[in-house]
């Protein structure tokens, strides 16, 4: 597993975070609700890239979904420890030997686990995901358990493919959405076809489809330089896409 350069890169967006951070199942996870009335028992697990719970972006996003009717709970699963400005500042720092190594599967998804079983002791039964980079593979993980109902990922990363794809056909009962862009080292053109040769065309029942964003690069969807005309259309549309799919499957 790696990431590659765009993994490390964002732009901050402009606006500011309505929602809050709460403890849930012991694990710092920033939660943002609808106004008004809305389902207690459905929720959507936002998993973030690197940048983790209090990147501004993230919490954007999170709230965005929230003004579309949708609970969101971003967990922190990077255990207080996401990627700051500061480490990328610093002309020493590998992401890959200094920090990947303390934020493997082992020690972020029992943390994942925790707020889900503490979701569920609050009543919530029904769950979608949404996963962006470092967090597309949780979205990927927990339907292949078909933990949740309901799953998009953006500009994934350490997906194996076409292993993890094989293994959501056969095994997977989760609607997918992929909202993928030109140019992406972590899941590139080759991937992308290879995604929908296997779940295309009505393959993979429980429904399949793939958005693309030419213009775009990994990270569009969530901390790209929506300066950028093709950028801002790419996280617009593919934000539009997610909140649709939640609103059909979920």
């Amino acid at each position: 597993m790696s990431f590659c350069r765009d993994c490390v890169v964002a732009v901050t967006h402009e606006g500011t975070p309505t929602g809050k951070i709460e403890q849930i199942g012991g694990v710092d996870t920033y939660v943002a609700l609808p106004e008004g009335d809305y389902p207690k028992d459905k929720a959507v697990l936002f998993l973030p890239d690197i940048f983790g719970i209090t990147f501004q972006n993230n919490q954007l996003l999170a709230d965005d979904f929230a003004r579309n009717g949708f609970a969101v709970y971003v967990p922190d699963y990077l255990n207080g420890d996401p990627v700051t400005e500061a480490l990328q500042r610093d002309p020493k720092w590998n992401v890959m030997r200094d920090w990947f190594p303390l934020h493997t599967p082992e020690h972020t998804r029992p943390l994942l686990d925790k707020v889900i079983a503490g979701l569920k002791e609050r009543g919530v039964t029904t769950f979608g995901a949404t996963g962006y980079c470092f967090g597309g593979k949780y979205a990927v993980d927990l339907a292949l358990e078909n933990a949740v109902k309901a799953m998009v990922i953006s500009h994934p990363s350490m997906l194996k493919v076409p292993d993890d794809f094989e293994k959501l056909l056969a095994t997977s009962t989760v609607p997918l959405l992929i909202n993928s862009c030109e140019t992406d080292q972590m899941f590139p053109p080759e991937a992308q076809a290879q995604a929908d040769n296997l779940l295309g065309g009505g393959k993979y029942k429980p429904g399949y489809e793939r958005t693309y964003w030419p213009g775009c690069t990994h990270g569009f969807a969530s901390r790209g330089d929506v300066s950028i005309p093709e950028v801002k259309a790419g996280k617009e549309g593919a934000f539009k896409a997610a909140v649709e799919w939640f609103i059909k499957h979920l």
